[in-house]
């Protein structure tokens, strides 16, 4: 008999409210939200619906006001600062619409820092980038440093760093939002291919609608709540 795959990312019941000068504002309210291994979840709505929220409490980035985040099935929320960061480290790769590489490094030890971080050997670090650069086909831009890279080859950079320490969990935030339509096509099609072929389980957060239409699942979020959508209508 098979084993059922385990979820990668487990959510359930989480709110989080901030604090204003007008008083409470609740952007999520008892999300639940499960993510499998390969799984690529999309996450889409206007600008202040939870989106960054939702993913800065699934990246161990804020503890959510109320509910209960597992990674690996192991419970989050009352680690010390100190594990939830060795968990950060080890299980979750970001990827952000800004790529934030390092100017001074190439494209193979911007994505060796994370390793190096870890505790991994020059050497090690290295042909880890490497392999992760090869698959998303910037082969001839290893020794490239950021400034002599397009705006997509940086993107793809950056994804192969978050996903250095062969994380668990990938999440993105708006990782396309700064390209034009054919270069966020080509990166976030490498993006769904190292995906599926590393297993990890991936929630990206997204105003593109083309690209949420080829994402396993894509879910609205609405009044604070998740709503799935079908593949054929994404609109908020």
């Amino acid at each position: 008999m098979s084993k059922v795959a385990a979820p990668v990312l487990s959510v359930r019941g989480l709110t989080r409210t901030y604090d204003t000068a007008t008083g409470g504002l609740t952007v999520l309210r008892g999300v639940d939200l499960d993510i499998m291994p390969g799984e690529i979840v999309g996450l889409i709505g206007p600008s202040g619906s939870g989106k960054s929220s939702l993913l800065h409490a699934a990246g161990l980035l804020e503890k959510p006001t109320e509910g209960e985040v597992r990674i690996d099935g192991e419970a989050v929320a009352d680690l010390s600062d100190h594990d939830r960061t060795r968990i950060r480290l080890d299980r979750i790769g970001f990827v952000y619409q800004f790529h934030h590489l390092l100017p001074e490094f190439d494209a193979r030890d911007n994505v060796a820092l994370p390793l190096r971080i870890a505790g991994h050997k020059l050497a090690v670090a290295r042909a880890r980038a490497e392999e992760l650069l090869v698959a998303l086909g910037l082969s001839e831009r290893l020794t490239h440093q950021p400034s002599q890279l397009s705006g997509g080859e940086r993107q793809r950079v950056a994804v192969a760093r978050a996903l250095a320490n062969r994380p668990r969990l990938l999440l993105a935030d708006e990782p396309t939002g700064n390209l034009d339509p054919a270069t966020s096509q080509t990166v976030f099609e490498a993006l769904h291919d190292v995906v599926k072929q590393t297993g990890v389980a991936a929630l990206i957060a997204t105003h593109n609608m083309e690209l949420a239409g080829h994402m396993d699942r894509v879910f609205a979020i609405k009044d604070g709540h998740l709503e799935e959508r079908p593949a054929e209508s994404h609109e908020y």
